[in-house]
């Protein structure tokens, strides 16, 4: 069995699978996803799981080089923002949100969660470990 906190099958696949400059996002419960990007769903229901906790739990596995949010977290959802600044230390770029619901076609996947707050949604680019 695999000792790491991550025991999800197909976002484990997804990590592994990740090259430098490749992008994994993860998302509240109404990111709307393009058909050809694969989505891993992990919702059960409103808030559960929440953004956060996922996110952490990728983090461990993942080796992230930078991170875009959508620019509108800043007024509509100042705890989310700050809660991720907490968990991550590369740079930041902002879009709005509408470039990161277009961007979604370029990931790898999109992994769904119960999060119900606004603009709860990341992409991760993947960096290397050496």
């Amino acid at each position: 069995m695999k000792k790491g906190h991550l025991l999800n099958t197909q976002i484990s696949s997804v990590v592994a699978d990740m090259g430098h400059f490749d992008t994994l996002s993860i998302g509240d419960a109404g990111m709307p996803v393009p058909k050809e990007t694969t989505k891993i769903d992990l919702a059960v229901t409103k808030g559960l799981p929440k953004f956060i906790d996922v996110l952490a739990t990728v983090l461990e596995e993942l080796q992230i080089q930078k991170v875009y949010l959508a620019e509108e977290i800043k007024t509509e959802n100042p705890e989310q923002l700050v809660a991720i600044k907490q968990l991550i230390d590369v740079p930041i770029e902002f879009i709005p949100h509408t470039a990161m619901k277009e961007h979604l076609r370029q990931d790898k996947a999109f992994i769904r969660t119960g999060e119900a707050t606004p603009y709860s949604n990341i992409i991760l680019e993947s960096g290397v470990t050496f």
